[in-house]
């Protein structure tokens, strides 16, 4: 896995860092883990602050975390995005769609 993930839960709020590479070399591996965080969780916080590369695999797979959750009633929240995580958003138009405020991480 090339990314690596620190996950805290806090009752039913979970957050997760992702630090690394959020490719499409990851995101196969990655998606069972947090699609499994998310059915345990009612809020997923993700903290991209650390994700130093990420292609469309990655934003993919961020996309469906939203879709599930917003299918469940769940929340999930994008923080701390990363230079490479706003460089794919812009690429591919999301900003305003994407949902979360955009904060680079400081």
């Amino acid at each position: 896995m090339d990314a690596n993930l620190q996950v805290h839960q806090e009752g039913s709020h979970c957050h997760i860092n992702i630090s690394g590479e959020l490719t499409i070399y990851g995101a196969a591996e990655l998606k069972p883990v947090l699609l499994e965080h998310l059915a345990g969780a009612s809020r997923l916080e993700i903290n991209l602050a650390g994700v130093e590369e990420m292609d469309a695999a990655g934003f993919q797979l961020l996309y469906l975390l939203k879709r599930e959750a917003k299918s469940g009633n769940k929340v999930v929240s994008l923080v701390a995005h990363s230079p490479a995580m706003l460089e794919v958003l812009a690429l591919l138009n999301m900003e305003a769609d994407f949902g979360d405020p955009l904060v680079l991480a400081s």
